[in-house]
């Protein structure tokens, strides 16, 4: 383990799958963490549990990424959690990972629909963040997620992608307009991964896991602990000069 940093990362969704590798390598450089969870408390007091065992402090709080109304009071569980669990009043990086899939062809989505992928996919992480650089010290960082999808296509994405790249674009803008304050802004794009996303279909569905390796120059499909090592990566000053980049973790898919 590197040497502790004190610094504090915020994951959104760090109840399970990619978030909570996220959550779990950034404690392994030495992050302490808040993390965040919609409904599966219990997991997320695992991953507290975990995070601690490796050294780090941890905390988790309940936050709907899909209810821009809700973010005040959240921050103010942050502010409070901050005082009474990190000895400090604010944070140093935030990575807007919490999303909900859909698989839904183009030709028969709902509105309904598409404004649940809007609210979750890109008009939360972009109030949320805005709230956040309130809570944030200078010279930290934000880390977006992204998806393969906004770079090749699969029939059934176009929703979720045309979210994904709302963020890539908006990632470019937030890594301008933060630059004053020396906080930098990068986006990862994970390719098909091997987790409870979309319904477990990557991982259980044999067919479609044999697809995806088919189309991955590494031949197979991705993993959880292909990811988080990345995000984490992103959020140390080994990467302090890397700002306003579209990072692609896919192991190679579609080249």
């Amino acid at each position: 383990m590197e040497n502790k940093n004190n610094k504090i990362a915020l994951v959104t969704g760090g109840s399970r799958g990619l978030g909570k590798d996220m959550a779990l390598n950034l404690a392994k450089k030495g992050f302490d963490v808040i993390l965040t969870f919609n409904s599966k408390k219990k997991e997320a007091e695992e991953v507290v549990s975990e995070i601690e065992k490796l050294g780090q402090k941890a905390v988790a709080i309940q936050l709907n990424v899909a209810d821009v109304d809700s973010f005040d009071l959240f921050f103010e569980k942050v502010k409070t959690a901050l005082k009474s669990n990190f000895d400090t009043d604010k944070i140093d990086f935030l990575i807007n990972n919490a999303g909900v899939g859909l698989h839904e062809n183009f030709s028969t989505t709902t509105t309904n629909q598409f404004d649940d992928l809007v609210n979750i996919q890109f008009k939360g992480p972009f109030f949320l963040t805005q709230k956040a650089l309130e809570v944030m010290n200078d010279e930290g960082g934000i880390v977006n997620i992204s998806s393969g999808l906004t770079r090749f296509s699969f029939p059934g994405y176009s929703t979720y992608a045309s979210m994904k790249g709302a963020m890539e674009t908006l990632t470019k803008y937030q890594a301008r307009e933060l630059g004053s304050r020396k906080i930098r802004v990068n986006i990862v794009a994970p390719g098909a991964i091997e987790t409870d996303f979309g319904g477990g279909a990557v991982r259980d569905n044999e067919q479609l896991n044999q697809l995806v390796a088919s189309l991955t120059a590494l031949g197979r499909a991705g993993l959880p602990d292909d990811i988080g090592s990345v995000v984490a990566f992103l959020c140390t000053d080994d990467a302090k000069w890397v700002n306003g980049q579209r990072i692609e973790v896919s192991g190679g898919m579609n080249l």
